[in-house]
This record gives C-alpha cells, structure tokens and sequence, in this order.
C-alpha cells in the first residue's frame, strides 16, 4: 500500500453497534447474481508479553487449496532465528489431526498442543468450532485458539505454567474469484462480529450481473447491511482512505486497487484495511510492521482483506 496518507479526508461515518447475520442475498448493496470469492488464506498476528516483559511476535496461517490445507505458525520476527510449527494434510483432512510438539526458540522451549479432529470448517480454511491449538513459551501460556482451548488448557498444561498477555494485533483475509468479497470482523475484543461485505461492479461481466450500466467501476463497502463508503470511477480514485466509527471506536478504512487496472503481469491484487485508532489523531499507518512498543496495554488492530479479482 503506497501513499495512503495522500488520500485521507476527515469525513466520517457512524456505523450502527448493532450485528444482524445477514445473507448474502439480502444484502442491498450487492447482486445475488454474483458468487462471493472463495477465501484460501487467513494470517492472524498475536504479540505475546512473557512476564520479563519479553515480547514475541506469533504468526498463525490457515490455508485451503483444491488439493491441500495447512496450518502453520511461527514464534519470532526473524525468519532465521524464528520457531515453526507445521501442519499439513489433503483439502479434507489434516495428516495429524490431535497431538503435541515442542520446538527450540533461541534460548527457549516451545510446546505447542493441538486436537483438529473434530474441527468444523464453513467456506474458508479456518475452522469455526470443534478444536483448539494452544501454545507454551518457557512455560507461559502465550497462545489459545479456538472454542475448546480454555477447558484443554485445563488438561494439557502442566501445573507451574503461567498464562501470558497475548493481543491479536492483526487478521488478513485472502480471496480470490469475483469482485465480491464478504465476511465477518471484529474490531475489539469487546465488540460484536459485523458482517463485511466489499464489492465491486462496472464496465465489466459483473456490471451485467448487476443490471447495472455503469460506464466506470464503482467500489462499495458496507458493514451489517450499511453502506459505509461509495467510491466511483475507481481506475482514477484507485487509492484512499474513509474515517468510520465501530462498535465506539474510530477505524481508518484505506483501499489500494491499483494493481486490479494496471498490473501487467497477471491478476492483480488490491489491499483493503480496517485500522482501530484509539484517539482524533490523523495519523494513519501505512504498512504492517511488528514492533515493540513502550505502552504495552496499548495495541492497535488491523483487519486486512487482499483480494485477487478475476473477472
């Protein structure tokens, strides 16, 4: 994402707290004609604070191809130094579905335990309910996942063990297919799921599917039904940003379409970020980057979509 900072506009809008599951059909902002994309990748980054104030980076990736699914994650920043764990399987099940590992972290002891075998899993590669994956660093509780993760921690960690303060700094979503993209985020651990829904019509096959005689591509977003931000003749506003206001907080909508008109080399790839702030300031983020921060009770959130159009 380049020069987001260029674009920004102080206008905001309010988005209700309230979360309705709504369908895809019945949402106005978009055709029933068109198919969501599939979801293949989701990349959460965790930051964990050991109790020496010590803190480690933890990167969990879930991916689904036609042929493969796999989760892996890595403890550290540095890729040479960084402990892996890996699992990998067929599109339907994983090879070792319940078990337990340890690694080496530098001068650490990684133990992570994990049981997919009941997991259930909706239209993308992360599983919905069903399972758990927990994680251990010199003895700390540093990561738990899923809805069965408190009552196994219970079990599977070994008494001694203390839980470490462990924040979800950032979630990416990758699609591919349509210009259509839906799905759920939540913007603070208090906050409600909302339903996302990002599309994208015009002088193309999805302007047909929407009845729609649009000489330009138009972008919309919308969030539980409501249309937060309408963006037309977008192969010129191709970059930007939108202030709106989540579950009480402020978040900085930024998109980057560029590479969907003028990339060259193949399929391109545009960049959708939702970023917690938690004051009026203007200051906006333009890249990920994990850092350490002196105000370890202040972590800010970001929700990323990358999305692959191809028609």
């Amino acid at each position: 994402m380049r020069d987001f900072a260029s674009c920004f506009n102080e206008y905001a809008v309010h988005v209700s707290d309230s979360y309705a599951c709504a369908s895809h059909a019945g949402n106005s902002c978009i055709s029933s004609a068109l198919t969501p994309s599939a979801q293949n990748t989701v990349v959460c980054v965790y930051r964990a604070v050991l109790s020496s104030r010590r803190i480690v980076p933890i990167r969990v990736s879930w991916t689904r191809t036609a042929a493969s699914q796999g989760l892996t994650v890595n403890f550290g920043e540095d890729a040479a130094t960084a402990a892996v764990f890996k699992l990998n399987g067929n599109a339907r099940l994983f090879r070792k579905k319940k078990g337990s590992k340890s690694l080496e972290f530098g001068n650490s002891k990684v133990e992570v335990f994990w049981d997919l075998s009941a997991a259930r899993y909706c239209a993308g590669p992360e599983p919905i309910d069903g399972f758990y994956v927990l994680a251990a660093i010199d003895s700390e509780l540093s990561l738990l996942l899923g809805d069965m993760a408190e009552e196994a921690s219970c079990r599977k960690i070994k008494p001694g063990f203390h839980p470490a303060k462990c924040s979800l700094i950032s979630r990416q979503e990758h699609f591919a297919g349509n210009a259509l993209y839906s799905t759920k985020a939540q913007f603070s651990d208090t906050g409600t799921p909302h339903d996302v829904v990002v599309s994208c019509y015009g002088d193309n096959a999805a302007a047909a599917a929407n009845n729609n005689n649009t000489k330009h591509p138009v972008l919309s977003v919308s969030i539980d039904k409501k249309m937060v931000i309408r963006v037309k003749r977008l192969q010129w506003n191709f970059r930007g940003n939108h202030t709106i206001f989540v579950d009480g907080l402020l978040v900085d909508l930024m998109w980057d379409v560029h590479d969907w008109f003028y990339n060259n080399s193949g399929p391109g790839i545009a960049v959708f970020m939702f970023r917690t702030r938690s004051g009026m300031d203007s200051r906006l983020w333009l890249e990920e980057k994990l850092q350490s921060k002196k105000d370890e009770d202040k972590v800010d959130f970001s929700f990323l979509i990358y999305a692959t159009r191809s028609t």
